[in-house]
C-alpha cells in the first residue's frame, strides 16, 4: 500500500491490491476531500474568497472620499438591441441607465476583459506545467533566499497558501467564478447604481492580482526564473541587438511556454548560437527570464517596425497584446507565422497533430503562411527548423523603403488641409509638415517623429493616397534604429522578506519617501524617454522605484547624460535610490505583494483573509503610487483597479483619459480628510493624503509633481513628511515656477517643515491662517480603534 499526499488540499491513496470477501481489486485509486489549511498556524481572517459584495463597504469609504470624475469617451450605449441610447443631458437610456452608471459599467467591462485574459493566461500557464512538470511540482519564489511569505497577494484574497502547482488550479477556480459574476452585473437590466459598478470594478482588479500571482507564481517555480534576484542578469534590448545574419524567430505576445520549448530545441539540437530569438512584449521579458542569451526587440508599439523590417524569419505568437493584423504584414514580408493559442488562431489551419516534417515543409515552400500549433515542443521544433531552412532564401526581404523610395513617396503627398493623417494620429504628430519636408529630401522631419511614434499606423489607414507613413518614419530612422542597443535587467521576480524587513520601518514613517511603481504599456504622448525620466527624477531623490512589462523596456531603452544605462547606473533593490524590474505583466502582484509584505511582516498585521484592514494599513502608511504612462489595453485598467482597492493611488499619461472617469479627492472639501485615531477614538483632520485615488496628467512634469504628493500618508511622522513635502515643494518650483498653493493642508506641525524652505513655508502658512493639528494612528475602519500594534521588528 501507497500513502501519498498529493497536494496540500487533497489526500489521494493508491492501493496496489485490495482483497476482500467481496472483491480483489488491482491499482485502486482513491482521493479524499479537501484539508483546509492544516499546516497554517495563521487563523482565517474575516474575509477569505470574497464575493462580490463582501468588500463593498470598504470600496464605498474609498468613493465617499475619491468620488467619480467621468470623461464620457461616447455618450450613447448601444449595448442592446433597444439602443442605441442618447444619454446626454441628464437623459436615460431605454433601461433606465444614466450617463454616469454606463461609464461606470464600460470600465467594469474593461476591467473585466482585462482580470479574464490575465486569468485565463494564468489557467493555461498552469494546466500546461501541471502536464510538464506534475501536480505535486512545489512552488518556490524564493525560499532559498528569505521569501518566507510567498503568494502574498493569493493569502490575503483567497486565504490559503499554496505549495504546489496543484494548489493553483482551486485558487484559479474561485477567480474564475467571481470573473463570471461580475460579467454578468453588466448585463441589461442586472446593476444600475454608479458607486456599485465602481465597486465592482475594484473587486475585478483585486481577483486580476491574484490571476497575475498564479501565473507568475506558476513560471518562475517551474521554470527556474530569477527568484527574488536583485542581481537578476542584464540582457539586451533593441533593434540593433538582433544579429540579422543569422535565422531569426521573433515571439510575440504574453505567454511564455512556445518560447521555452523553442529555446530547449535550440539547445538540444546544437543551434543554440546560429539562431536568433527575440521577442516583443512580455513573452520576449519571460524568455530572457528563462534564458539570458533571448534578447528583447521593444514593447509592444514595435511590431509593425520590426515585422516590416524583414528582420524576422518565422513570427511565433502565443496570446495578449498582439496585433491583429500580424499575419497580413507578415505575409508582405514573406515571413510565416506561427499561431500558439486558443485566443489568438489568426484563421490559421490546426496542424497540431500533423508530422513536424509536413508543416516546415509546407511553410518553408510557401505553401501555406502559417500554422496553427496547440502543442509548445512541435512549435519549438517547427519553428527552428524553418527559420534557418527559410532564413537563406528570404534574404532578410523587407518592406521599409530606402531613402529615394521615401523621397518619391513623399512627393505623392497631397498636402490635406484637414491633415486626416495628423487629426487620425494619437499623438498629433506633425505628419504633413515631415512629408513636405521629405519630398525635398530632407528626411529629419520623418525621422524626429520616432521617437513619439507608437506604431499604431492609423496615419496610413487615414491617408487619402494610401501611403504607407509609418514605414518613411522607421525608413528615415534607420541609422538610429541600428543605434538601439541597450541593456535591461531581467525580471526579478518577488521583494525578498528581507528587503521589506530593511525599508518597512522608513516607508511606513516616510523617511524612504515613497514607492513609484512605473507599468502598464507603450502608448506615451511624447515616447519612452519620459517614463525613464522619471524612474532616472525618482532614483535620485532616494525613492524606490519598481516597474514591469514595456514601461521596464522603455527605461532600459535610455541613456543618462553621461551614456549610461539606468539599470547598469541603479542597483536592482527593493531599497531607497533602487531601479528593481519585477519581471513582466503578470509580475505586478509582486509589487502590490510588497506593499502588503510591508504591514504583515513590519507592522505583524494579520493576512490571511484580511483584505480590509491590510488594505487600511497600505492606505494609510506604505507611500506607493502607480504610474502607468502609456496605458493601453483593457488589462491596465484591472491592474489599476487591483491597487485603488488597496488604497494606492495610480496615475495615468493624458491617453488614460480615455478609461471614461478618473476617482478624484476634493482637497477644498475639508470634511473628505478625516480619519479616526486608533488610539483614541477620536476624528482627526489630516489633509488631502493621498489627494487622488486615479488621476491623468498632461505632462511628465505635472505626473511627478502629483506623484511626490500622493506618497504623502496621514501616518508620516514629522521627520518623514518634511522629507516628502521637500521633494513635493522642489519638483512644484522646478516645473511650476511657484510655491504649490495647498501646504497648509499638508504640514500638521511645525515639525514637518522642511529646513531649508522653513521661513517661505512659515510665510505662507500665516497667510492662511493655519492651525497645527494632531498626527493620529490613522484607520478608516472603527473596528481597528484601541487595536494596538505589536512591537515593530527591530
Amino acid at each position: 500500500m501507497v500513502y501519498k499526499l498529493a497536494s496540500r488540499k487533497s489526500v489521494h491513496f493508491k492501493l496496489d491490491k485490495l482483497k476482500s470477501k467481496l472483491a480483489e481489486i488491482d491499482g485502486l485509486e482513491v482521493s479524499i476531500g479537501k484539508l483546509m489549511g492544516e499546516e497554517w498556524k495563521e487563523p482565517f481572517g474575516p474575509t477569505p474568497c470574497p464575493s462580490l459584495t463582501t468588500l463593498r463597504e470598504w470600496d464605498l469609504k474609498l468613493l465617499k472620499r475619491y468620488k467619480p470624475f467621468y470623461l464620457p469617451y461616447c455618450d450613447v450605449c448601444c449595448l442592446c438591441t433597444m439602443g442605441k441610447c442618447d444619454l446626454t443631458a441628464g437623459k436615460r437610456g431605454a433601461c433606465g441607465l444614466d450617463i454616469c452608471a454606463q461609464q461606470s459599467r464600460i470600465v467594469l467591462l474593461a476591467s473585466c476583459i482585462g482580470a479574464a485574459t490575465h486569468i485565463g493566461h494564468a489557467r493555461h500557464l498552469v494546466e500546461h506545467l501541471i502536464e510538464k512538470y506534475g501536480r505535486d511540482s512545489p512552488i518556490d519564489i524564493g525560499k532559498s533566499v528569505s521569501v518566507d511569505i510567498q503568494a502574498p497577494v493569493t493569502r490575503l484574497v483567497y486565504g490559503e497558501k499554496p505549495e504546489t502547482l496543484g494548489d493553483l488550479e482551486e485558487v484559479l477556480d474561485y477567480v474564475e467564478k467571481q470573473v463570471t459574476q461580475l460579467l454578468a452585473s453588466t448585463a441589461t437590466g442586472q446593476e444600475g447604481d454608479k458607486l456599485d459598478f465602481e465597486s465592482k470594478v475594484f473587486h475585478a482588479g483585486m481577483i486580476d492580482q491574484v490571476g497575475m500571482e498564479v501565473a507568475d507564481m506558476a513560471q518562475i517555480s517551474a521554470y527556474g526564473f530569477p527568484k527574488a534576484d536583485p542581481e537578476a542578469p542584464l540582457v539586451e534590448i533593441g533593434m540593433g541587438v538582433i544579429d540579422t545574419k543569422k535565422p531569426v524567430i521573433l515571439v510575440i505576445g504574453h505567454n511564455v511556454p512556445p518560447s521555452v520549448e523553442i529555446i530547449d530545441y535550440m539547445d538540444e539540437a546544437g543551434h543554440s548560437d546560429s539562431v536568433e530569438v527575440a521577442g516583443i512584449c512580455c513573452t520576449s521579458i519571460d524568455a530572457t527570464r528563462y534564458n539570458p542569451r533571448a534578447k528583447i526587440v521593444g514593447p509592444i508599439s514595435w511590431q509593425l517596425r520590426f515585422i516590416r523590417s524583414g528582420m524576422a524569419d518565422v513570427i511565433v505568437v502565443d496570446e495578449q497584446c498582439i496585433r491583429t493584423d500580424v499575419l497580413m504584414e507578415a505575409k508582405r514580408t514573406m515571413t510565416p507565422v506561427i499561431a500558439t493559442a486558443e485566443k489568438n488562431c489568426l484563421g490559421l489551419t490546426n496542424r497540431t497533430l500533423d508530422l513536424a516534417d509536413e508543416i516546415v515543409a509546407d511553410l518553408v515552400e510557401g505553401k501555406a503562411s502559417g500554422a496553427l500549433i496547440f502543442d509548445p515542443e512541435k512549435v519549438g521544433e517547427v519553428a527552428v527548423r524553418t527559420a534557418m531552412l527559410l532564413a537563406p532564401k528570404r534574404a532578410k526581404f523587407k518592406v521599409i523603403p530606402e531613402t529615394k523610395d521615401i523621397i518619391e513617396g513623399a512627393g505623392e503627398c497631397a498636402q490635406c488641409r484637414f491633415t486626416p493623417c495628423m487629426r487620425a494620429c494619437p499623438n498629433n504628430l506633425p505628419i504633413r509638415e515631415a512629408m513636405e519636408l521629405a519630398a525635398q529630401g530632407e528626411l529629419e522631419g520623418l525621422s524626429n517623429l520616432y521617437e513619439a511614434c507608437i506604431g499604431c499606423g492609423r496615419c496610413e489607414s487615414a491617408c487619402t493616397n494610401e501611403l504607407p507613413i509609418h514605414s518613411y518614419i522607421i525608413g528615415a530612422s534607420e541609422k538610429r534604429i541600428k543605434e538601439e542597443k541597450f541593456k535591461i535587467r531581467s525580471g526579478r521576480g518577488a521583494i525578498q522578506d528581507v528587503e521589506i524587513r530593511r525599508v518597512g520601518g522608513p516607508i511606513v514613517l516616510g523617511e524612504i519617501p515613497g514607492v513609484i511603481a512605473l507599468v502598464g504599456c507603450a502608448n506615451y504622448p511624447k515616447g519612452g524617454n519620459e517614463v525613464a525620466e522619471i524612474a532616472e527624477e525618482f532614483a535620485k531623490r532616494r525613492f524606490i522605484v519598481a516597474t514591469s512589462g514595456c514601461s521596464a523596456m522603455s527605461i532600459g531603452m535610455y541613456r543618462d547624460e553621461d551614456g549610461r544605462n539606468l539599470y547598469e547606473v541603479y542597483p536592482g533593490e527593493f531599497d531607497a535610490g533602487g531601479i528593481v524590474n519585477v519581471g513582466s505583466c503578470v509580475s505586478n502582484p509582486h509589487i502590490a505583494g510588497a506593499a502588503i509584505k510591508i504591514a504583515s511582516i513590519f507592522a505583524k498585521r494579520k493576512l490571511r483573509g484580511n483584505y480590509e484592514e491590510i488594505a487600511d494599513y497600505t492606505h494609510n502608511r506604505v507611500g506607493a503610487v502607480g504610474i502607468a504612462w502609456g496605458a493601453i489595453t483593457q488589462k491596465a485598467a484591472s491592474i489599476a483597479s487591483g491597487f485603488w482597492r488597496l488604497g494606492v493611488p495610480v496615475i495615468v499619461g493624458p491617453h488614460g483619459s480615455k478609461y471614461r472617469r478618473m476617482l478624484l479627492g476634493r482637497k477644498d472639501h475639508k470634511e473628505d480628510w478625516y480619519v479616526y485615531d486608533a488610539r483614541t477614538g477620536d476624528k482627526v483632520f489630516v489633509g488631502p493624503c493621498p489627494e487622488h485615488l486615479f488621476y491623468a496628467a498632461e505632462t511628465k512634469e505635472e505626473a511627478m509633481v502629483m506623484a511626490a504628493k500622493l506618497c504623502m500618508r496621514p501616518n508620516d511622522t514629522p521627520k518623514g513628511r518634511m522629507i516628502k513635502l521637500a521633494h513635493y515643494i522642489d519638483l512644484h518650483k522646478r516645473f511650476y515656477k511657484v510655491m504649490p498653493d495647498d501646504l497648509h493642508l499638508l504640514v500638521r506641525t511645525e515639525a514637518d517643515l522642511p529646513i531649508t524652505m522653513k521661513d517661505e513655508v512659515k510665510k505662507i502658512l500665516a497667510e492662511k491662517g493655519w492651525k497645527e493639528n494632531v498626527i493620529p494612528d490613522p484607520t478608516l475602519l472603527p473596528r481597528l480603534i484601541h487595536v494596538k500594534e505589536e512591537k515593530h521588528d527591530e
